[in-house]
């Protein structure tokens, strides 16, 4: 099947710490952005954005192992591989440091990133996330997000969800955190669904909702060891400071924070205008100070 795709960008692939990751480009000049995807997202969660980032920076937006377009993950493989896969395709890239921008699950990833190896970021912005042993773990709670715990098992998503994808993101995962009931058309779904129907679609998913289950002590002594000394920015949809106070303790500076009116869980399918203007404000500041 023929992945979705827009004019701005052209799509790649590159070989990086034993895998072969998907990614899309845009943009010619001005500093790198790069983009981390959330469940259950790839790349396309930011077509809508990559656009508007790409009038003035150089734009990458990566398909994490597991999604899209990028190789399955493989038995053996944990959000470090995950962290580590990042560090690689940075490096491949040659653009240098990076502004780097990452909502829901790969938040934790991006941590990871940037306290292992802070000379890859410019900026940390996290958007609609959290980090394990500082506010995740409420997400186990089934009440609150009863799919986590399926997820982190082994096996269990490609037993229940296997060829039930379109109800499970249409009926359950997408429409009752989404404010706008046309941000994520079916269209949207079906894209994001084609790396699910591959076999060991789901292993993805289930590496990174298994870390954040089972790594809360590992991310505890990782924040008090690694605050990070760079810029950060927490982006939170209107009403919620869960993302700034999760983060906060992982920040040896100031963390800035900023919510989005008008949106939901999924900020980049939901209010892309808002969510780059709050990208790029706090970008051309850095830059401008650089």
């Amino acid at each position: 099947m023929t992945h979705a795709t827009i004019a701005e960008v052209t799509h790649h692939s590159a070989a990086v710490n034993g895998t072969n990751l998907h990614y899309v480009s845009a943009g010619t000049t001005g500093s790198p952005i790069l983009l981390v995807h959330g469940w259950p997202e790839t790349w396309w969660a930011f077509h809508k954005i990559i656009p508007i980032l790409a009038q003035s920076h150089r734009v990458i937006a990566v398909d994490l192992r597991g999604f899209g377009d990028s190789d399955v993950a493989r038995a053996g493989d944990t959000s470090a591989t995950m962290a580590e896969d990042l560090h690689a395709l940075i490096g491949h890239l040659g653009i240098g440091a990076v502004h780097l921008a990452a909502q829901d699950f790969s938040g934790p990833l991006a941590y990871r990133l940037a306290a292992i190896h802070p000379q890859d970021l410019v900026s940390f912005t996290a958007v609609e996330t959290g980090l394990p042993g500082f506010g995740l773990e409420i997400l186990t709670n089934p009440m609150i997000a009863w799919h986590f715990g399926i997820l982190a098992q082994q096996g269990a998503a490609e037993r229940f969800f296997k060829g039930r994808e379109t109800e499970l993101l249409t009926e359950f995962i997408f429409t009752p955190p989404t404010t706008a009931s046309t941000a994520i058309a079916p269209d949207d779904i079906a894209e994001f669904i084609r790396g699910y129907a591959r076999d060991g679609g789901w292993n993805g998913a289930q590496v990174v909702y298994n870390a954040n289950m089972r790594e809360i002590e590992e991310y505890k002594s990782l924040v008090a060891a690694q605050p990070l000394a760079m810029p950060m920015l927490a982006i939170d949809q209107k009403g919620s400071n869960f993302t700034a106070q999760s983060f906060s303790p992982a920040s040896a500076g100031k963390l800035l924070s900023r919510s989005i009116e008008n949106t939901g869980h999924y900020v980049a399918m939901e209010a892309p205008v808002a969510l780059a203007s709050a990208i790029l404000d706090f970008t051309a500041e850095i830059d401008r100070n650089s």
